[in-house]
């Protein structure tokens, strides 16, 4: 006898740039889907009929893909510096995001899985966050939100985006919340599932949260940018924990330079036909060392050779 395959539908609201979106639905042809039955709802929102024409070349080559036409015109504005994004933008797609959730709850899908279409994944990346059997997981990936700034990842701990812990009414120096912000990404660096206070972008939604009620609606008392803080928030009101898996950081294309190392993401991650397992993660061993070949040297590199 053998078991029900797990259904999961991957969704995303498309305006993509070609050379970007053809990235992006090679990054979902890899994944694996073996034991799972994984479906596709896309809606069409590109200006670029190439980008168009790329989703329907994809519907034709994948099982169980529906793709709608948005029917809407806005300009999204990305350059080599950040997104620009407006108010129209931003509830335009918080209501694309509530049509795929309807339609999961209709079909009765066991998981959602919402990203947005700059990501690219590591082929075993459902599989991963399905076994963390959590109702709402992201899978992690890190950005450099201004050209010049670290990277930093798209989770956070409270509020918008505070990414340090801190209690209600409590007052921190500036050397306090560095220390408590690179011990959070210290951890997001670390394999693991951790349990987040915000999150999006790449997040797989169980169908029991979905019936719970969670969506991307405006909270009308609230004034934080971004219908994920809007889906966090009415999440956690809900008592649904939200959590990060850090174990496959996904790539994020945010802008046009990120494209190189784009392909050097698929090429690491690639399986191979008929591979089951992801790349092995690679460690690069760094260490500064002055006149140490007569004293540690020797024992510090046994003790690390196992690795």
């Amino acid at each position: 006898m053998t078991s029900k395959k797990v259904r999961v539908l991957v969704g995303s609201p498309i305006y993509q740039k070609p050379h970007i979106l053809q990235k992006f639905l090679l990054s979902l042809k890899r994944l694996d889907a073996e034991g799972k039955e994984l479906a596709y709802f896309f809606i069409d929102d590109n200006e670029d009929e190439r980008s168009s024409q790329m989703l329907e070349d994809f519907s034709q080559e994948q099982n169980n893909v529906k793709l709608l036409a948005s029917n809407q015109s806005d300009v999204y504005v990305c350059n080599g510096t950040t997104h620009y994004w407006n108010e129209n933008l931003v509830w335009k797609v918080a209501d694309f995001k509530n049509m795929i959730i309807e339609h999961a709850i209709k079909e009765q899908y066991d998981y959602l899985f919402l990203i947005d279409s700059d990501l690219l994944l590591y082929p075993q990346t459902i599989n991963q966050l399905i076994s963390a059997n959590k109702d709402i997981t992201s899978n992690i990936f890190w950005t450099k939100w201004q050209p010049d700034a670290e990277e930093r990842p798209q989770v956070w701990l409270y509020d918008e985006y505070t990414q340090w812990e801190i209690s209600r009414g409590q007052a921190l120096t500036d050397s306090e919340i560095n220390t408590r912000y690179q011990s959070f990404i210290r951890q997001m660096r670390t394999p693991g599932v951790h349990k987040v206070g915000g999150l999006g972008a790449c997040t797989l939604i169980s169908q029991k949260a979905l019936k719970a009620g969670v969506n991307f609606n405006r909270i009308e008392n609230l004034t934080f940018w971004g219908e994920d803080r809007h889906f966090c928030i009415r999440a956690a009101a809900l008592g649904i924990s939200m959590y990060v898996d850090t174990h496959l950081p996904a790539y994020h294309i945010y802008r046009d330079s990120d494209l190189e190392g784009a392909m050097e993401f698929l090429d690491r991650t690639d399986m191979g036909e008929g591979s089951k397992v992801a790349s092995h993660p690679k460690l690069t061993l760094s260490m500064v060392m002055k006149n140490e070949s007569e004293r540690y040297l020797r024992k510090v590199l046994e003790e690390i050779r196992d690795y």
